[in-house]
C-alpha cells in the first residue's frame, strides 16, 4: 500500500525539520567548542542562540505530534521540555545559575516522569528502576568527596529524581514490549531518550565536579539532544494505536 500524497508531504516536512533542528543543535556545538574567553566572541554567540533554539524546535516537534498518544501525554512532555529550556538557558548565562539550573531540570524529570506513569503504574518492572538507582548512587559515591557541601543535597536529590525517571521509563517500555501493544515502539524510544538523559547528565557531573573531559560540550550536548529528540518524539501515536 502506498502512502497518500498528504502522508508524503508530512513525512518530508518532518524530515526537513529534523533537518533544521540538527543543523541548530550543531550550531551550538560548535559554538561552544569553538567560543575563546570574551564575551563578545562570535562562536560564543552562535552557542547563546542555537543552543536554547535547538530546544524550542524539539519542544514544537512534540506539539504538532500528530496523533498524540494522549493529550495529557503531550502535554506532561511539553511542560518537561519547557522546563529543560528554562534550565537550558539559566545554566547558559554568565554567572552561577547551577542550582536555578538545577531545579529547572529536576522539576521536568517529575514532569516527564508523570508522562510515563499516564499508561503505566509506579515502578511497573522494579528491577529497571532499581538498576537506574543503583547507577545513580554508584555515580555519587565516585563524585562526593569533589562535590561542595552546599551542592551536596542539591545534586543528591536531583541524582535520585533522574535516575527514578529514566528507572519507571525504562520498566515502562518493558511492560508494553512484554504485551506487544501499540505503545511498545513509543515506550522504547521514550526510554532510549531517558537513557541518554541521565547519560548527559552523568558527563555534566563528571567534568563539573571530578575531571575535566576533554571535548565536554561535544558529548554532552551530542547526548542531551537526541535525549529529548527522543522524548518529544515517543509523544507520537502509530496509526495503530489505541491509547486514550
Amino acid at each position: 500500500m502506498h502512502a497518500s500524497p498528504a502522508e508524503s508531504d508530512s513525512s518530508q516536512l518532518r524530515a526537513g525539520f529534523l533537518a533544521i533542528t540538527g543543523l541548530v543543535a550543531t550550531g551550538a556545538i560548535l559554538g561552544a567548542l569553538l567560543a575563546g574567553s570574551g564575551a563578545a566572541d562570535g562562536w560564543r554567540w552562535l552557542h547563546w542562540i542555537c543552543k536554547p533554539l535547538a530546544t524550542v524546535l524539539i519542544l514544537a516537534m512534540a506539539w504538532r505530534a500528530r496523533p498524540p498518544l494522549s493529550l495529557r501525554y503531550r502535554r506532561r512532555v511539553l511542560i518537561g521540555l519547557g522546563l529543560a529550556l528554562l534550565g537550558d538557558v539559566l545554566l547558559m548565562l554568565p554567572g552561577d545559575f547551577f542550582v536555578p539550573g538545577l531545579a529547572a531540570f529536576l522539576l521536568g524529570h517529575l514532569a516527564f516522569l508523570a508522562a510515563w506513569l499516564d499508561d503505566s503504574r509506579f515502578a511497573v518492572r522494579p528491577l529497571g528502576l532499581l538498576a537506574c538507582l543503583l547507577g545513580a548512587v554508584g555515580l555519587l559515591w565516585l563524585l562526593w568527596p569533589h562535590v561542595a557541601v552546599p551542592l551536596r543535597v542539591p545534586v543528591a536529590v536531583y541524582a535520585l529524581v533522574l535516575a527514578t525517571m529514566t528507572g519507571q521509563a525504562v520498566g515502562r517500555a518493558w511492560q508494553h514490549a512484554s504485551t506487544g501493544d501499540a505503545l511498545a515502539l513509543p515506550s522504547r524510544v521514550a526510554a532510549l531518550g531517558a537513557l541518554l538523559f541521565m547519560a548527559s547528565d552523568s558527563l555534566i557531573a563528571w567534568d563539573r565536579f571530578r575531571h575535566a573531559l576533554p571535548l565536554a560540550t561535544l558529548w554532552i550536548l551530542g547526548s542531551y539532544y537526541p535525549a529529548i529528540g527522543l522524548i518529544a518524539w515517543s509523544v507520537r501515536r502509530g496509526s495503530t494505536g489505541k491509547h486514550g
